[in-house]
């Protein structure tokens, strides 16, 4: 890995280079918001997504009743914060309706088939919103930068993907496709983070490492995956995550303007009243409680 970076946190600054012409970032133009600000506390952050939760509920009691079918995909480097986002979202809704997929390693009959077959049975259905933790773009970065996969392979991917997410589309199914970008500085801390905390060790792979080594292979395969596959009917989103909490803030919020749902109407609910006893005595029942330590 090299030297440890020193700090532990870097916030929006990395984000704030004029240019990212040498550096293979993706860097927004000057609108939006600032780029500078310091990375959000835990209390703050926790405030501003209570009320994101209350609107992915309404989302999810819309997409229920109304039987929409809602696919969200999220593509980006390792460490890119692609779990975390995925996490926030699906924190307090129903995994009935939220489905996530997150497939592994292709087994040899997968590889077999054509390509868009092992993705296209975990297309939500009715009433589901089914969000890809990595999707069929795997096959635009992560395959041909480690030599999983040829370049005619890739290129006839980013020929044939534009007409396979319209056809998605036009089922009726709503699209919508995120690239989470993160900054050199901020994916060496969070890789050293990873090799240094034990909690986290598991998320370390030798892909892991491979792939930081090859920072410009990636920058390039991200700018021509967008060059071919950005497109009217289904566009790319990019996020700044550089400050975690406040890119999860930031997606969860444009997601909910992507779908139309309908504000959540909240019932009057008032609880019944209990039960009497009826004659219920314990039992006295002889059971084996856990330590209590905390």
């Amino acid at each position: 890995m090299g030297k440890k970076s020193k700090g532990s946190k870097a916030g929006h600054k990395t984000a704030g280079k004029k240019s990212g012409a040498h550096t293979g970032e993706l860097h927004p133009p000057p609108i939006g918001g600032a780029l500078d600000l310091p990375p959000m506390g835990n209390k703050e952050y926790r405030r501003l997504l209570k009320p994101l939760h209350a609107e992915l509920v309404a989302m999810q009691e819309w997409v229920k009743s109304t039987g929409a079918k809602v696919c969200i995909l999220f593509e980006g480097r390792d460490t890119a914060g692609k779990g975390g986002v995925i996490k926030a979202i699906t924190e307090r809704v129903s995994p009935r309706v939220f489905r996530v997929v997150a497939l592994p390693t292709p087994t040899e009959r997968e590889k077999s088939q054509m390509y868009f077959q092992r993705y296209m049975p975990h297309l939500p259905a009715s009433g589901e919103v089914v969000i890809f933790d990595r999707s069929w773009y795997n096959r635009a970065g992560v395959e041909p930068v480690l030599g999983f996969c040829t370049q005619q392979q890739t290129d006839q991917f980013l020929q044939l993907v534009p007409a396979v997410e319209r056809a998605i589309q036009e089922s009726g199914i709503i699209l919508i496709k995120y690239w989470l970008e993160v900054s050199q500085e901020q994916q060496t801390l969070r890789l050293q983070s990873r090799i240094d905390d034990p909690r986290k060790i598991w998320k370390l792979s030798p892909m892991d490492l491979e792939s930081y080594s090859r920072w410009y292979d990636y920058s390039r395969a991200r700018d021509e995956m967008f060059r071919l596959t950005h497109t009217g009917w289904s566009p790319w989103h990019v996020a700044i995550n550089d400050d975690k909490k406040r890119g999860r803030l930031n997606i969860i919020s444009h997601l909910l303007s992507r779908v139309p749902y309908e504000p959540l109407e909240v019932p009057d609910i008032t609880l019944p009243d209990r039960q009497k006893p009826g004659g219920y005595r314990d039992p006295g029942l002889v059971v084996d409680w856990i330590p209590t330590p905390f």
